[in-house]
């Protein structure tokens, strides 16, 4: 599997978690490749991981619209367990610099040429005393399908 780094997306400059700028990636038909989403959260904020401490919390959450590529799998890092004051017990959380890790299988029967892949990054952004309304960011990347 290649391992493609410094991929992806576009969202607003009000966005607290902002995305690494669009790269092109290149795979080959009926190959699978690994695509890196490098994310930052501004100093000072929180989001809930994709599996937060309790039910009513806002998951961070990676999704992708089908097209040529199949069955992604999200693989998110290992989230860091913070104490803070408006809870009793410490939350699931990412903070400050992090990556999500997708993987994909080219399809056998996908077309040479360039194609979009685009998924929605669900997030809600949090101090230690206030949580913004949740987002939902576009996600866009370009990939060169090769035979």
């Amino acid at each position: 599997m290649a391992l493609l780094s410094s991929l992806c997306c576009f969202g607003q400059s009000s966005n607290v978690l902002t995305l690494a700028p669009p790269e092109k990636v290149t795979a080959k038909i009926g190959s699978a490749l690994q695509v890196k989403l490098p994310l930052e959260l501004r100093p000072g904020y929180h989001c809930n991981s994709n599996k937060p401490s309790d039910e009513y919390l806002i998951p961070l959450k990676l999704t992708w619209a089908p097209g040529p590529l199949e069955s992604p799998e999200v693989i998110y890092p290992p989230p860091q367990m913070e104490k803070y004051s408006f809870s009793p017990t410490p939350l699931s959380v990412y903070s400050g610099n992090f990556e999500l890790l997708t993987k994909f299988k080219v399809s056998a029967a996908a077309m040479p040429g360039q194609v979009i892949i685009t998924g929605k990054l669900k997030y809600q952004a949090c101090t230690d005393r206030m949580c913004l309304q949740p987002k939902t960011i576009d996600v866009s990347i370009p990939i060169d399908i090769i035979k």
